[in-house]
């Protein structure tokens, strides 16, 4: 049994640094930043508390750094070069606070699955505190927390890993580009799939199509108008294991997981495997319709949607209601009368599903 755990642990810890871009030389930390308080509690050694308290100031100047990065710039005067930004003080501390929010830390460590393996006493474990918003939060900041002991403060380091695990373009990006990890990752969760990453520092011409490669399954960017000499790392990405391995270039990690997600989406469209507002719902009717466009709602396809009534009498003094349903995005809305006012409601949520269904 001692055997096995050892494995798994060793197969969960090369996930996690696989998806982080991040090789430890000391995975003592890496374990440490998964290990609860509750655990060290009962069995003693030491947990995430400190390395959390690290990794909320890493992130901090890592998330600076790169709002600096998108949106700022160097005058060009004649006799001096000033930094100036496209956005004030106020909005940077906008951006900068969607970012780190509890909500979209734990959001990440959903979505890359690290939550199922954390460390913890038995407390924790009756309570499943690993689902709880603020223990993911904790688990995010503790594994910066480790990179920046590890990595010995190499803020180069600590940047790459942030940006990898954050995902900032989903925060930053004007809309004017598709977010391709998003949409891959969007997919992946809608799946029910782990996402797997792996980064290599290697250039895109001394590893481009080799045999092995060719054995291994792999789709291939192939840069055009690209200094090949830029192109520093690559990225690849596994969804099945009955797909192929999509290969991404970069200058930097980040940006070769993006071509990789772009290979991958562009696989997906072409063989007719993405999702579509239809596949959300397997059986649209009256009696749950309004369940049904809250749950789409939820998974971001529209607003909630909102209800107005109004009541009316008919000849005999009964009550009629009717029922209006609008979604912010739909241009039109959509009615229903009844005698019962949540059976108007129903009606009207209906028509509305039906119109975004399509159907």
């Amino acid at each position: 049994m001692e055997k096995n755990h050892i494995e798994n642990e060793e197969l969960v810890f090369n996930m996690v640094q696989g998806q982080i871009g991040y090789d430890f030389k000391n995975l003592d930390l890496l374990k440490q930043a998964f290990t609860r308080c509750s655990y060290t509690e009962e069995h003693g050694g030491e947990n995430n508390e400190v390395l959390e308290f690290i990794g909320d100031k890493a992130l901090d100047f890592a998330v600076i750094k790169l709002l600096a990065r998108k949106f700022g710039h160097f005058s060009k005067g004649n006799s001096t070069k000033s930094f100036s930004c496209d956005y004030d003080e106020g909005k940077l501390t906008e951006f900068k606070a969607k970012m780190v929010q509890k909500k979209a830390l734990s959001r990440r460590i959903d979505e890359l699955k690290f939550a199922d393996h954390l460390i913890m006493g038995k407390s924790d474990i009756v309570n499943n505190v690993n689902k709880e918003m603020s223990v993911k939060e904790d688990l995010f900041e503790a594994i910066i927390g480790a990179v920046t002991i590890d990595c010995n403060w190499d803020f180069n380091i600590i940047h790459s890993v942030v940006e990898i695990m954050l995902e900032p373009d989903t925060f930053l990006n004007d809309k004017s580009e598709t977010n391709y990890v998003r949409l891959i990752q969007e997919w992946q969760m809608q799946e029910g799939l782990v996402p797997f990453y792996k980064y290599k520092e290697a250039s895109y011409t001394s590893t481009w199509y080799t045999k092995a490669y060719e054995e291994e399954n792999i789709i291939d960017q192939r840069p055009s108008g690209y200094d090949y000499s830029r192109l520093r790392f690559h990225c690849k990405l596994k969804l099945r294991d009955s797909f192929p391995i999509f290969r991404g270039f970069g200058a930097s990690k980040s940006e070769a997981r993006i071509e990789a997600c772009k290979l991958a989406y562009k696989y997906l469209k072409d063989n007719n495997y993405l999702f579509s507002i239809r596949d959300e719902i397997d059986n649209p009717n009256k009696e749950n319709a309004i369940n049904q466009l809250e749950i789409l709602a939820r998974r971001g396809y529209f607003s909630v949607p909102t209800y107005d009534f109004e009541q009316t009498y008919d000849k005999d003094g009964n009550p009629i209601w009717k029922s209006i349903c609008h979604i912010a995005e739909e241009k039109k809305s959509f009615s229903a009368k009844s005698a019962s006012k949540k059976d108007a409601k129903k009606s009207a949520a209906f028509k509305m599903l039906q119109h975004v269904l399509n159907i």
